[in-house]
């Protein structure tokens, strides 16, 4: 069996917004690629053999897509509709592409819900994806199947994420909303705003450099990027839904957060210790390719994103973008990995290559 595990594409409402003009929140332009990449797994010589497609968190980037011309934290049902309906509507090849690998035999697809698509655990939501694609995706926040534990990975961070318990909050009217985490709420109420001016502004790597590049060679935008920043801090403390998420400390998580990209290694490593029947962990939400060997055969990768990763580092002044997903090569009977690779699809007239394998 073939376990195919891809992350963080960000789908938005499409390359352009109605009125014509350029969608700045948009970071998915790979819909032909994703396509190809379904078709040559269900075709041919995979068209009758057991394929499983892990899409593994913020595949939609649900907390940055206006309801009725405003960015708002308070997500209900409604809200989840709304925005899933405008992705679907910019994205009609992804979804055709998920569509057209389920009607292959012997095909399965799991949706890990991340921290920018966490309204997928309504289940109205899940009923219109799955209404749309005209077959059953497995929603869940973490999956584990013959040894392989797959989650998004933003569980970690104490400002990407919320207790279980507490993943839903009351809101207007006493309706039922999600109960977002400080970093959301920064990606819904403060991103939009910077990045009408730097679209690439959360992508940039190293941030903190380019940070440090602003206070030097763009000081306007440093000084407005800060004001605007530390004004949303300060209004947030007053906002009757976000008090759950509220403390000072929390608010200094965020501004350390915005400088450092997270690795999970450690973390792949307890869980496994403390699981002994896993062989295999499975991450995305940095947008860092990884992989690490440990003891006794058992293995760490993280896939990366399909999104353009701008950087400032002295070897790369580009745009670098990698269409990376993790495969691995399971045999059933044992739940035992035959072999891994973190790979890099090209497209299906050379289909990708292996830029780490395990055999």
């Amino acid at each position: 069996m073939l376990l195919l595990s891809i992350s963080d594409l960000h789908l938005g409402k499409g390359r352009f917004l109605k009125n014509g003009q350029l969608n700045i929140l948009e970071d998915f332009f790979e819909d032909q690629r994703f396509a190809e990449f379904c078709e040559f797994y269900s075709t041919e010589e995979f068209y009758t053999k057991e394929v499983h497609l892990v899409l593994n968190g913020d595949i939609l980037n649900l907390i940055q897509i206006d309801f009725e011309g405003v960015f708002t934290h308070i997500v209900d049902s409604v809200h989840a509709i709304s925005s899933l309906l405008s992705i679907i509507k910019g994205h009609p090849i992804f979804f055709d592409a998920i569509k057209n690998f389920l009607n292959a035999p012997n095909k399965k697809v799991s949706y890990v819900i991340g921290n920018h698509d966490a309204a997928m655990d309504f289940e109205s939501a899940q009923e219109l994806f799955n209404q749309r694609v005209d077959s059953k995706v497995n929603f869940c926040h973490e999956l584990q199947t013959y040894g392989v534990h797959v989650e998004h990975g933003h569980r970690f961070e104490a400002i990407n994420s919320v207790p279980k318990k507490k993943y839903y909050t009351l809101g207007p009217n006493g309706k039922k909303i999600l109960n977002l985490p400080w970093g959301s709420l920064f990606c819904i109420s403060v991103l939009p705003r910077l990045k009408k001016e730097r679209p690439y502004l959360d992508k940039v790597r190293p941030m903190a450099s380019y940070i440090k590049w602003c206070l030097v060679h763009d000081i306007g935008f440093f000084f407005k990027m800060s004001i605007i920043v530390i004004k949303y801090l300060i209004q947030t403390n007053f906002d009757t839904y976000l008090k759950d998420n509220r403390n000072f400390q929390t608010s200094l998580k965020i501004l350390k957060q915005i400088t450092i990209y997270p690795r999970y290694e450690k973390k792949a490593k307890a869980i496994l210790k403390k699981d002994l029947g896993l062989h295999t962990i499975i991450m995305g939400h940095t947008h860092l390719q990884e992989w690490r060997r440990f003891p006794e055969g058992k293995y760490y990768f993280n896939t990366g994103t399909w999104n353009p990763i701008p950087s400032i580092d002295a070897g790369l002044h580009q745009d670098s973008t990698h269409l990376t997903y993790c495969m691995l090569d399971i045999h059933k009977e044992t739940s035992s990995l035959r072999e891994g690779s973190l790979n890099v699809w090209q497209g299906k007239w050379r289909p990708f290559k292996s830029e780490i394998s395990t055999s």
